[in-house]
C-alpha cells in the first residue's frame, strides 16, 4: 500500500553564494533561507542580499530569517533580498512578527523545553503565524548549531504546519521524514563544507533523499523513529 501523495518542501538555510543559490532552485528545493541573525555565522549583509535573491529561480520562496532584530533591521533587510516569507528565531511576538506586512514562520527550540509545550500554546502566542519551525537548539540560543531535534518532543496537537530543522543531513532525512511526517524539512550545516558554503553533491542527496521518503510503502518504517533518534 502506497501511502496518499504528499511531498515534503524543503528549504535550505544559510546560504551566501550566488551559485548555491542557483543549484538549489536546479535541485527542486522550494524556499531559500538568508540569515540577518547577528549571532549567525551564516549572517550576510542587507546589500549582500540582492545578488543572491537574483541567483533566485522562478517559483522559489525567499525566505528571510532574524533573531532579535530591531525593527529596522528588519526593515533594511526586507528592502534588499524582497522576501516572500519572515522566520523569528529569538524573543519575538506576534505582534512584532506581524508588523511587517508578510506572512511569518517562527522558530521553536525544542530542546529542554517543558513537558507541557503543546500545539495549542504556540497557537495561541503566535496566532497569525503561518506555521512553525521546530528546531534542535534550546529556548534562547541560536538556530542553525545543528543540535538534532527530539521528535518525541513535537507536540502532538500542532494544528499548524511545522518544518522540522535541526541536526539533518542526507544520512538521516528519510528516517526523520519518514518519523514525524513535517510539512517541511530545514537544512543548514546537515549540507555544508563550513558555515555558509554548501557542498552540491551534500545538496543533491538531501533533496533525494526526502523525495525518496515521500515515495516509500506503508509499513516499511515502523523503526525509523528510533533510527533517527540513535543517529543511524
Amino acid at each position: 500500500m502506497v501511502r496518499p501523495l504528499f511531498r515534503t518542501r524543503i528549504k535550505f538555510c544559510g546560504l551566501t553564494r550566488a551559485g548555491d543559490v542557483r543549484l538549489a532552485g536546479e535541485l527542486g528545493v522550494d524556499a531559500i533561507g538568508l540569515i540577518f541573525a547577528r549571532r549567525s555565522p551564516r549572517r550576510i549583509a542587507p546589500q549582500e542580499a540582492r545578488a543572491l535573491r537574483d541567483a533566485m529561480a522562478p517559483l522559489v520562496d525567499v525566505v528571510a530569517l532574524f533573531m532579535d532584530n530591531d525593527a529596522d533591521e528588519v526593515r533594511e533587510a526586507i528592502a534588499h533580498a524582497r522576501p516572500t516569507l519572515l522566520q523569528f528565531h529569538g524573543s519575538e511576538d506576534d505582534a512584532f512578527c506581524r508588523k511587517f506586512g508578510l506572512p511569518y514562520l517562527k522558530g521553536i527550540g525544542l530542546r529542554g523545553a517543558d513537558a507541557s509545550l503543546s500545539g495549542r500554546m504556540l497557537h495561541a502566542r503566535w496566532p497569525h503565524a503561518a506555521g512553525f519551525v521546530l528546531d534542535g537548539h534550546a529556548v534562547g540560543e541560536a538556530g542553525g548549531s545543528g543540535q538534532r531535534v527530539d521528535i518525541a518532543a513535537i507536540p502532538p496537537d500542532m494544528s499548524k504546519p511545522y518544518v522540522l530543522a535541526g541536526g539533518l543531513n542526507p544520512d538521516n532525512a528519510f528516517a526523520a521524514v519518514r518519523a514525524a511526517a513535517p510539512w517541511g524539512v530545514d537544512v543548514s550545516s546537515g549540507i555544508e563544507l563550513e558555515p555558509g558554503i554548501k557542498d552540491g553533491a551534500l545538496m543533491r542527496r538531501f533533496v533525494e533523499e526526502v523525495r525518496r521518503a515521500d515515495c516509500v510503502e506503508l509499513g516499511e518504517d515502523n523503526d525509523l523513529k528510533e533510527c533517527y533518534a540513535c543517529g543511524r
